[in-house]
Protein backbone atom coordinates (compact mmCIF):
# COMPACT_ATOMS: atom_id res chain seq x y z
CA UNK A 1 0.00 0.00 0.00
CA UNK A 2 1.22 3.50 -1.11
CA UNK A 3 1.29 6.29 1.46
CA UNK A 4 0.17 9.29 0.53
CA UNK A 5 2.03 11.83 -2.15
CA UNK A 6 4.77 14.33 -1.21
CA UNK A 7 5.15 12.65 2.08
CA UNK A 8 7.85 9.70 3.05
CA UNK A 9 6.63 6.40 1.19
CA UNK A 10 6.52 3.61 3.66
CA UNK A 11 5.60 -0.31 2.94
CA UNK A 12 3.13 -1.49 5.28
CA UNK A 13 4.74 -5.45 6.69
CA UNK A 14 5.64 -7.08 9.39
CA UNK A 15 8.76 -6.10 9.57
CA UNK A 16 7.90 -2.45 10.35
CA UNK A 17 5.15 -3.73 12.56
CA UNK A 18 7.72 -5.37 15.26
CA UNK A 19 10.04 -2.18 14.52
CA UNK A 20 7.22 0.43 15.83
CA UNK A 21 6.35 -2.15 18.94
CA UNK A 22 9.76 -2.31 20.24
CA UNK A 23 10.04 1.89 19.67
CA UNK A 24 6.63 2.17 21.65
CA UNK A 25 8.03 -0.62 24.34
CA UNK A 26 11.50 1.45 24.90
CA UNK A 27 9.67 5.27 24.91
CA UNK A 28 7.65 3.58 28.08
CA UNK A 29 10.99 2.29 29.59
CA UNK A 30 12.63 5.27 29.69
CA UNK A 31 9.56 7.59 30.28
CA UNK A 32 10.87 10.43 32.02
CA UNK A 33 9.88 10.67 35.68
CA UNK A 34 7.16 12.79 37.16
CA UNK A 35 9.32 14.06 39.39
CA UNK A 36 12.53 16.80 38.99
CA UNK A 37 15.84 16.02 40.11
CA UNK A 38 15.69 18.62 43.13
CA UNK A 39 13.05 16.43 44.00
CA UNK A 40 14.35 13.15 43.51
CA UNK A 41 17.34 14.14 45.78
CA UNK A 42 14.81 14.92 48.49
CA UNK A 43 13.10 11.63 48.70
CA UNK A 44 16.62 9.98 48.39
CA UNK A 45 17.30 11.86 51.59
CA UNK A 46 14.17 10.94 53.54
CA UNK A 47 14.28 7.25 52.49
CA UNK A 48 18.16 7.75 53.78
CA UNK A 49 16.86 8.98 56.92
CA UNK A 50 13.60 6.79 57.26
CA UNK A 51 16.35 3.78 56.85
CA UNK A 52 18.63 5.43 59.34
CA UNK A 53 15.67 6.14 62.46
CA UNK A 54 14.20 2.76 61.50
CA UNK A 55 18.20 1.28 62.09
CA UNK A 56 18.26 3.41 65.53
CA UNK A 57 14.93 2.31 66.80
CA UNK A 58 16.11 -1.27 66.46
CA UNK A 59 19.69 -0.12 68.62
CA UNK A 60 17.92 1.44 71.38
CA UNK A 61 15.32 -1.83 71.97
CA UNK A 62 18.23 -4.21 71.49
CA UNK A 63 20.16 -1.67 74.23
CA UNK A 64 17.08 -1.43 76.48
CA UNK A 65 16.63 -5.04 76.96
CA UNK A 66 20.67 -5.56 77.79
CA UNK A 67 19.77 -2.80 80.25
CA UNK A 68 16.86 -4.01 82.02
CA UNK A 69 17.27 -4.40 86.05
CA UNK A 70 17.36 -7.97 87.42
CA UNK A 71 14.26 -8.95 89.48
CA UNK A 72 14.42 -7.58 92.93
CA UNK A 73 16.00 -10.45 95.41
CA UNK A 74 13.51 -12.39 97.16
CA UNK A 75 12.69 -10.81 100.33
CA UNK A 76 13.88 -13.66 103.42
CA UNK A 77 12.29 -13.76 107.02
CA UNK A 78 15.01 -13.84 109.91
CA UNK A 79 15.51 -17.28 110.53
CA UNK A 80 14.63 -17.88 114.66
CA UNK A 81 17.13 -19.71 116.38
CA UNK A 82 16.26 -21.49 119.61
CA UNK A 83 18.59 -22.73 122.38
CA UNK A 84 17.22 -25.54 124.33
CA UNK A 85 18.93 -25.79 127.75
CA UNK A 86 18.64 -29.73 128.81
CA UNK A 87 19.12 -29.95 132.91
CA UNK A 88 21.47 -31.45 135.06
CA UNK A 89 21.64 -29.66 138.32
CA UNK A 90 25.81 -28.82 138.59
CA UNK A 91 26.83 -29.78 135.41
CA UNK A 92 24.33 -26.68 134.11
CA UNK A 93 27.86 -24.42 133.74
CA UNK A 94 28.66 -26.60 130.69
CA UNK A 95 25.32 -24.83 129.11
CA UNK A 96 27.65 -21.38 130.03
CA UNK A 97 30.70 -22.79 127.77
CA UNK A 98 27.94 -23.99 125.00
CA UNK A 99 27.18 -20.64 124.93
CA UNK A 100 30.34 -18.31 124.87
CA UNK A 101 31.47 -20.77 122.19
CA UNK A 102 28.51 -20.14 120.14
CA UNK A 103 29.00 -16.57 120.84
CA UNK A 104 32.13 -16.61 119.39
CA UNK A 105 30.79 -18.05 116.05
CA UNK A 106 28.84 -15.44 115.72
CA UNK A 107 25.70 -17.70 116.66
CA UNK A 108 22.93 -15.80 118.99
CA UNK A 109 19.59 -17.21 119.54
CA UNK A 110 15.98 -15.88 119.48
CA UNK A 111 14.37 -18.01 121.97
CA UNK A 112 15.64 -19.64 125.22
CA UNK A 113 13.80 -22.64 126.79
CA UNK A 114 15.44 -24.02 129.69
CA UNK A 115 14.51 -27.15 132.28
CA UNK A 116 16.14 -27.16 136.04
CA UNK A 117 19.80 -26.01 135.79
CA UNK A 118 19.08 -24.86 131.84
CA UNK A 119 16.38 -22.11 132.83
CA UNK A 120 18.91 -20.63 135.71
CA UNK A 121 21.61 -20.13 132.73
CA UNK A 122 18.89 -19.56 130.60
CA UNK A 123 17.62 -16.88 132.45
CA UNK A 124 20.74 -15.36 132.67
CA UNK A 125 21.23 -15.28 128.68
CA UNK A 126 18.03 -14.12 128.47
CA UNK A 127 18.54 -11.35 130.07
CA UNK A 128 20.78 -10.00 128.48
CA UNK A 129 24.10 -11.52 129.84
CA UNK A 130 26.33 -12.68 127.21
CA UNK A 131 28.75 -16.00 127.87
CA UNK A 132 31.50 -14.59 129.36
CA UNK A 133 29.72 -12.34 131.90
CA UNK A 134 27.50 -16.03 132.74
CA UNK A 135 30.67 -17.30 133.19
CA UNK A 136 32.11 -14.71 135.50
CA UNK A 137 28.87 -14.52 137.74
CA UNK A 138 28.74 -18.21 138.32
CA UNK A 139 32.64 -18.92 139.15
CA UNK A 140 32.17 -16.30 141.67
CA UNK A 141 28.72 -17.82 142.90
CA UNK A 142 28.97 -19.43 146.36
CA UNK A 143 26.32 -22.35 146.90
CA UNK A 144 24.92 -20.76 149.83
CA UNK A 145 23.57 -18.31 146.83
CA UNK A 146 21.51 -20.36 145.31
CA UNK A 147 21.26 -23.00 148.59
CA UNK A 148 18.95 -22.64 151.56
CA UNK A 149 18.69 -24.60 154.53
CA UNK A 150 20.60 -27.46 155.06
CA UNK A 151 24.12 -28.56 153.47
CA UNK A 152 23.78 -30.80 149.99
CA UNK A 153 24.33 -33.99 152.01
CA UNK A 154 23.14 -33.23 155.43
CA UNK A 155 19.94 -32.29 153.41
CA UNK A 156 19.35 -35.82 151.58
CA UNK A 157 19.57 -37.25 154.95
CA UNK A 158 17.73 -35.35 156.37
CA UNK A 159 14.94 -35.36 154.23
CA UNK A 160 15.76 -39.61 153.94
CA UNK A 161 14.45 -39.99 157.54
CA UNK A 162 11.35 -37.02 158.19
CA UNK A 163 7.89 -35.92 156.28
CA UNK A 164 9.38 -33.00 155.09
CA UNK A 165 8.62 -31.96 151.51
CA UNK A 166 11.90 -31.40 150.57
CA UNK A 167 14.89 -29.68 152.53
CA UNK A 168 16.04 -27.08 150.45
CA UNK A 169 13.56 -24.03 150.03
CA UNK A 170 14.21 -22.71 146.77
CA UNK A 171 14.19 -18.88 148.14
CA UNK A 172 17.59 -18.54 147.57
CA UNK A 173 17.66 -19.29 144.02
CA UNK A 174 14.71 -17.30 143.28
CA UNK A 175 16.38 -14.29 145.06
CA UNK A 176 19.65 -14.68 143.08
CA UNK A 177 17.83 -15.05 139.64
CA UNK A 178 15.62 -11.96 140.25
CA UNK A 179 18.68 -10.01 141.62
CA UNK A 180 20.77 -10.99 138.19
CA UNK A 181 18.04 -10.19 136.07
CA UNK A 182 17.13 -6.92 137.71
CA UNK A 183 13.68 -8.12 138.80
CA UNK A 184 12.69 -8.16 134.66
CA UNK A 185 9.68 -10.43 134.32
CA UNK A 186 9.59 -13.34 132.14
CA UNK A 187 8.03 -11.07 129.41
CA UNK A 188 10.54 -8.35 129.65
CA UNK A 189 13.58 -10.01 129.28
CA UNK A 190 15.82 -9.15 126.00
CA UNK A 191 15.23 -12.52 124.53
CA UNK A 192 12.00 -14.97 124.40
CA UNK A 193 12.23 -17.12 127.40
CA UNK A 194 10.22 -20.16 128.65
CA UNK A 195 10.72 -21.82 131.99
CA UNK A 196 9.36 -25.49 132.07
CA UNK A 197 8.72 -26.98 135.31
CA UNK A 198 5.82 -29.83 136.04
CA UNK A 199 2.71 -29.49 137.99
CA UNK A 200 3.11 -32.05 141.10
CA UNK A 201 -0.68 -33.06 141.04
CA UNK A 202 -1.26 -33.87 137.45
CA UNK A 203 2.34 -34.88 136.34
CA UNK A 204 1.94 -32.67 133.50
CA UNK A 205 4.35 -29.88 131.52
CA UNK A 206 3.88 -26.52 132.69
CA UNK A 207 5.67 -23.83 130.81
CA UNK A 208 5.92 -20.04 132.39
CA UNK A 209 5.99 -17.56 129.67
CA UNK A 210 5.06 -14.51 131.75
CA UNK A 211 5.63 -13.83 135.63
CA UNK A 212 8.36 -13.57 138.63
CA UNK A 213 11.17 -14.95 136.52
CA UNK A 214 13.02 -16.22 139.91
CA UNK A 215 10.35 -18.44 140.98
CA UNK A 216 9.49 -19.98 137.41
CA UNK A 217 13.07 -21.02 137.32
CA UNK A 218 12.48 -21.86 141.13
CA UNK A 219 9.75 -23.94 139.94
CA UNK A 220 11.51 -25.62 137.08
CA UNK A 221 14.47 -26.87 139.13
CA UNK A 222 13.15 -27.77 142.64
CA UNK A 223 14.03 -31.63 142.51
CA UNK A 224 11.99 -33.69 144.10
CA UNK A 225 13.07 -34.57 147.48
CA UNK A 226 16.07 -32.27 147.77
CA UNK A 227 13.85 -28.58 146.84
CA UNK A 228 10.14 -28.03 148.27
CA UNK A 229 7.71 -27.96 145.82
CA UNK A 230 6.59 -23.84 144.46
CA UNK A 231 3.43 -23.03 144.99
CA UNK A 232 1.95 -20.93 142.12
CA UNK A 233 -1.96 -19.89 142.31
CA UNK A 234 -2.45 -22.70 144.60
CA UNK A 235 -0.51 -25.00 142.65
CA UNK A 236 2.60 -27.13 143.32
CA UNK A 237 5.27 -27.74 140.64
CA UNK A 238 8.64 -29.20 140.64
CA UNK A 239 11.50 -30.14 138.34
CA UNK A 240 10.48 -29.85 134.61
CA UNK A 241 13.28 -32.69 133.90
CA UNK A 242 10.44 -34.91 134.78
CA UNK A 243 8.49 -33.78 131.83
CA UNK A 244 10.99 -32.66 129.30
CA UNK A 245 14.63 -32.79 130.42
CA UNK A 246 15.67 -31.39 127.22
CA UNK A 247 12.73 -28.78 126.17
CA UNK A 248 13.06 -28.91 122.00
CA UNK A 249 9.52 -29.27 121.60
CA UNK A 250 8.80 -26.34 123.46
CA UNK A 251 11.23 -24.48 121.55
CA UNK A 252 9.99 -25.53 118.37
CA UNK A 253 6.34 -24.20 119.71
CA UNK A 254 7.66 -21.03 120.48
CA UNK A 255 8.14 -20.31 117.00
CA UNK A 256 11.98 -21.49 116.56
CA UNK A 257 12.84 -22.65 112.55
CA UNK A 258 16.08 -24.18 113.92
CA UNK A 259 16.47 -25.28 117.35
CA UNK A 260 20.11 -26.31 119.25
CA UNK A 261 19.76 -28.65 121.75
CA UNK A 262 21.99 -28.95 124.88
CA UNK A 263 21.81 -32.42 126.53
CA UNK A 264 23.99 -32.55 129.75
CA UNK A 265 22.26 -35.46 131.08
CA UNK A 266 24.14 -38.90 132.52
CA UNK A 267 23.81 -41.93 130.40
CA UNK A 268 22.78 -44.62 132.74
CA UNK A 269 25.70 -46.51 131.68
CA UNK A 270 28.13 -44.04 133.61
CA UNK A 271 26.48 -43.97 136.23
CA UNK A 272 27.02 -45.67 140.24
CA UNK A 273 24.78 -47.76 141.82
CA UNK A 274 26.72 -48.63 144.80
CA UNK A 275 24.86 -46.38 147.78
CA UNK A 276 20.88 -44.80 148.00
CA UNK A 277 21.83 -41.81 146.37
CA UNK A 278 23.91 -43.19 143.45
CA UNK A 279 20.27 -45.34 143.08
CA UNK A 280 18.27 -41.79 143.11
CA UNK A 281 20.22 -39.99 140.56
CA UNK A 282 20.12 -43.33 138.39
CA UNK A 283 16.55 -43.46 138.43
CA UNK A 284 16.87 -39.68 137.09
CA UNK A 285 18.97 -40.86 134.40
CA UNK A 286 16.93 -43.83 133.43
CA UNK A 287 13.68 -41.85 133.07
CA UNK A 288 15.31 -38.56 131.16
CA UNK A 289 16.87 -41.27 128.70
CA UNK A 290 13.47 -42.02 127.35
CA UNK A 291 12.11 -38.46 127.54
CA UNK A 292 15.26 -37.12 125.57
CA UNK A 293 14.85 -39.37 122.60
CA UNK A 294 10.77 -38.06 122.52
CA UNK A 295 11.96 -34.47 122.82
CA UNK A 296 15.41 -34.95 120.77
CA UNK A 297 13.25 -35.30 117.77
CA UNK A 298 12.62 -31.60 117.43
CA UNK A 299 15.54 -30.28 117.52
CA UNK A 300 17.64 -29.52 114.38
CA UNK A 301 21.00 -30.43 116.25
CA UNK A 302 22.19 -31.66 119.66
CA UNK A 303 25.15 -30.74 121.61
CA UNK A 304 26.20 -33.27 124.37
CA UNK A 305 28.92 -31.71 126.64
CA UNK A 306 30.95 -35.36 127.75
CA UNK A 307 29.43 -34.82 131.34
CA UNK A 308 30.54 -38.04 132.61
CA UNK A 309 32.78 -37.57 136.19
CA UNK A 310 31.44 -34.29 136.58
CA UNK A 311 29.94 -34.19 140.09
CA UNK A 312 25.75 -33.21 140.00
CA UNK A 313 25.22 -32.08 143.63
CA UNK A 314 28.33 -29.60 144.52
CA UNK A 315 29.98 -26.63 141.94
CA UNK A 316 33.08 -28.04 142.60
CA UNK A 317 33.26 -29.15 139.13
CA UNK A 318 32.57 -25.80 137.49
CA UNK A 319 35.39 -24.75 135.10
CA UNK A 320 35.39 -28.38 133.97
CA UNK A 321 32.14 -28.52 132.73
CA UNK A 322 32.69 -24.82 131.25
CA UNK A 323 35.30 -26.34 128.58
CA UNK A 324 32.90 -29.22 128.36
CA UNK A 325 30.42 -27.49 126.99
CA UNK A 326 33.25 -25.10 124.55
CA UNK A 327 34.90 -28.41 123.70
CA UNK A 328 30.77 -29.98 122.71
CA UNK A 329 30.53 -27.50 120.28
CA UNK A 330 33.60 -27.53 118.50
CA UNK A 331 32.94 -30.94 118.06
CA UNK A 332 29.47 -30.52 116.10
CA UNK A 333 30.80 -26.97 114.47
CA UNK A 334 30.77 -27.58 110.57
CA UNK A 335 27.74 -29.65 111.20
CA UNK A 336 25.98 -26.85 112.48
CA UNK A 337 27.20 -24.22 109.82
CA UNK A 338 26.28 -26.85 107.05
CA UNK A 339 22.35 -26.87 108.92
CA UNK A 340 22.68 -23.14 108.99
CA UNK A 341 23.93 -22.53 105.56
CA UNK A 342 21.21 -24.71 104.29
CA UNK A 343 18.30 -22.94 106.34
CA UNK A 344 20.09 -19.52 105.32
CA UNK A 345 18.44 -19.98 101.69
CA UNK A 346 15.39 -19.47 102.76
CA UNK A 347 15.47 -17.68 105.85
CA UNK A 348 17.95 -14.97 106.51
CA UNK A 349 20.50 -16.25 109.32
CA UNK A 350 21.83 -13.63 111.37
CA UNK A 351 25.54 -13.21 110.36
CA UNK A 352 25.06 -14.94 107.17
CA UNK A 353 24.72 -13.26 103.50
Amino acid sequence: MKGIKGARIYFWNDTLSNEIAKHDANEKQFAPSPFNPIQLRQIDRQTEIMKNSALALLLLLGTAACMTPPPPPVERPPAKIALALGGGAARGFAHVGVIKALEAQGISADIVVGTSAGSVVGALYASGLDGFQIQELSMNMGEDQVIDGSGMYQCIAETMVSNKRGCIKGQALQDFINRNVHGLAIEKLDKTFAAVATNLKTGKMVVFRTGNTGMAVRASSSVPVFFEPVTINGQDYVDGGLVAPVPSSVARSLGADFVIAVDISDRPQDQSTAGITDILWQTFSIFGQTLNRHEQSSADIVIRPVTHGLPSANVSGRNKAVLEGEKAVAAILPELKAKLAKLNETRHVAGMP
